[in-house]
């Protein structure tokens, strides 16, 4: 704000604009957000907890997931990565290899290796989440049966995978598709959540136009998840 202030001031002045100034002693804000949200725990067929490495380590019995958030999207506090950590604990994934696709803080990713996967590659558009995902496989003890790569679904094409994890966004989701059809073999699984109820037939058409058949969808809070098996 200094280099400006005075510009910035002048400005405010001009368009009769009331304000007061008040400095901000600096620190790290992101380590002061991480410090202050607390653990989630998932209920379902294998119940899990999702936190930090201060928090209380997830009781015997339940799967304990250790992430390093950095303000990344995956802390478990959203409905929508809470729906899709529950639905990953009711899949058969043994010896499975799977994408997470915006993977955030890679938890998904970390649940899936815990539900039996043998390898997993995740995926993020933004540096800020590979870092963060990176450090929360190793939190986990899982950074050798994952791999992180930076950047969008191209990253990643011309390989197979069993499985595909995206909770994203709806259009992001529909324009992916395609993608999605090649990088899974026939029986391959497609879990996406990151939209509204009110979408899961918009994308289960863009799916069955792509070679997928719904297999379910559920429903929390107005969000959804549609998992799909590959025809």
């Amino acid at each position: 704000y200094e280099p400006c202030s005075e510009q910035v001031e002048q400005l405010l002045r001009e368009q009769q604009v009331g304000f007061s100034v008040q400095s901000v002693v600096q620190q790290n804000w992101n380590a002061e957000w991480e410090s202050e949200w607390e653990a989630v725990d998932v209920n379902g067929p294998r119940p899990l907890r999702i936190r930090a490495a201060h928090h209380e380590p997830a009781p015997d019995g339940v799967l304990d997931v250790v992430i390093a958030p950095r303000m990344s999207f995956g802390t478990g506090h959203h409905t929508t990565t809470a729906l899709m950590a529950r639905t990953i604990a009711t899949m058969n994934l043994g010896g499975l290899s799977g994408l997470d696709m915006g993977c955030g803080t890679g938890v998904l990713a970390i649940v899936a290796v815990g539900c039996g996967a043998e390898r997993m590659m995740a995926v993020d558009i933004d540096d800020w989440a590979c870092d963060s995902c990176r450090d929360s496989l190793a939190l986990s003890g899982v950074a050798r049966q994952v791999d992180v790569r930076c950047g969008s679904i191209d990253v990643v094409n011309g390989e197979k995978y069993d499985f595909i994890l995206a909770n994203i966004n709806r259009n992001i989701l529909i324009d992916m598709m395609p993608s999605f059809a090649k990088l899974l073999g026939k029986g391959g699984q497609l879990l996406m959540s990151g939209f509204f109820v009110e979408d899961v037939e918009i994308l289960n058409e863009v799916a069955e136009a792509n070679g997928f058949h719904r297999v379910e969808s559920l429903s929390s809070d107005g969000w959804a998840v549609l998992k799909c098996c590959k025809i």
